[in-house]
């Protein structure tokens, strides 16, 4: 079981999410803005983040920049969960450090698939060093 964090400012949304992580068997923390996202990330260390983009403070883009240039976060796969469905928006998202990036609105099998791959992505060995 792996501690996801869900940093979405819509109480539906983070509610929704909240209920797919559980079911898939994760425990689930969660933030309701970018920047109480990135303080909850530096406290807790989950395994994963799944971050909307659109919020007050701190949004998603910039706080995925900031967790995966700090230090103590930059390992924590951070897949974007958004509404923002422009090619320009992904590879803006891509560029900022996320693993990944989901367009609302999303099936449970999409947002497990994508919770699945980005977890088994991570457990791959490392190749051998020539």
């Amino acid at each position: 079981m792996a501690k996801i964090l869900i940093v979405d400012d819509s109480p539906s949304q983070l509610l929704g999410i909240q209920r797919i992580v559980e079911k898939l068997g994760h425990e689930s923390i969660t933030a309701e803005d970018g920047a109480a996202g990135v303080e909850v990330a530096k406290r807790e260390l989950p395994d994963m983040v799944l971050m909307d983009v659109v919020m007050p403070n701190l949004n998603g883009f910039q706080a995925t920049r900031t967790l995966s240039r700090e230090a103590t976060t930059k390992h924590i796969p951070v897949i974007l969960v958004t509404t923002k469905d422009q090619d320009t928006d992904r590879m803006w998202g891509l560029r900022q450090g996320a693993k990944a990036y989901l367009t609302k609105p999303f099936s449970e099998d999409e947002l497990a698939e994508v919770i699945e791959r980005i977890f088994n992505a991570r457990e791959l060995p490392s190749p051998p060093a020539a």
